[in-house]
């Protein structure tokens, strides 16, 4: 491995074990701070939105119409963006909502309990939230390598969004498997093992992908990316920050996200 494949492995380790944190949240703080979460939430939207619409698929579109041709290589990066946004979204509909890390939860939900219904649910499916979690995780895992390959300042910028939105989904993670369990080492254990998906993601990109990397095949990655990012930026991302009860607080934190994306791009052109 070269340097840079280093380093974007090192941005997805990063970015996938920040589900650690929100699990330390869930079981070391006694109030769910809804205004940082709405902030953060909204930043990292307003990050991968930005990136994805600006710059992503503006390099899929330029490298698949270069080895293609214009009206070929727009309609192939068309049928990527929309292919990422289906996969994600096909994993999204197979995850039971009951185990979906994207459900919003807080910290208090850890001491609340469950009803009696939730409690045989979770506990039948304790180990399967944690796989579903790591299946969901994967192609996120993905996005975050390819793209820190192409561009290292453009990972940077998605492996800190990613992270941010992992926090809280870590903190969606522990609350059911501790449900399930009743013992908090164990939930923060599988949460954060959980994260492990995303570095995982990145080996098989590595092993799979990158033999067969040419113009095409990086156009067509790069596309499915921007429109995986973008899904769960408006599928999970801006709801969960609304949900958290600070809905201008979310719009803000958008706004600053694309604005600190749009100049970070400016300043490293």
């Amino acid at each position: 491995m070269d340097g840079n494949v280093l380093f974007a492995f090192a941005l997805t380790l990063f970015a996938g074990l920040a589900t650690g944190i929100g699990s330390l949240l869930a079981f070391f703080t006694k109030r769910t701070n809804t205004k940082f979460l709405s902030i953060a939430l909204g930043f990292s939207a307003g990050v991968m939105i930005y990136v994805s619409l600006v710059e992503i698929f503006v390099k899929a579109k330029d490298a698949l119409v270069l080895d293609l041709g214009l009206t070929n290589g727009y309609w192939v990066t068309i049928a990527g963006f929309f292919g990422g946004m289906l996969l994600i979204a096909l994993i999204d509909r197979l995850i039971p909502a009951i185990g979906n890390p994207h459900e919003v939860k807080s910290v208090e939900d850890v001491n609340a309990g469950p009803t009696n219904d939730e409690y045989a649910k979770l506990k039948k499916m304790g180990m399967f939230t944690a796989l579903a979690i790591a299946i969901h995780n994967f192609p996120e895992g993905i996005a975050t390598f390819t793209s820190a390959l192409q561009d290292p300042t453009l990972g940077i910028a998605i492996a800190i969004a990613v992270a941010i939105h992992n926090i809280p989904e870590g903190i969606a993670v522990a609350v059911p498997i501790y449900f399930a369990t009743g013992n908090r080492k164990q939930a923060f254990k599988l949460s954060f093992l959980s994260g492990l998906a995303e570095p995982v993601g990145a080996i098989v990109a590595y092993l799979i992908l990158m033999p067969y990397l040419n113009g095409i095949m990086f156009g067509v990655i790069f596309a499915a990316v921007a429109g995986i990012m973008i899904f769960i930026s408006i599928d999970e991302l801006l709801p969960a920050a609304r949900e958290y009860g600070e809905a201008h607080l979310s719009v803000y934190g958008f706004m600053a996200g694309m604005a600190v994306m749009a100049v970070s791009l400016v300043l490293v052109a």
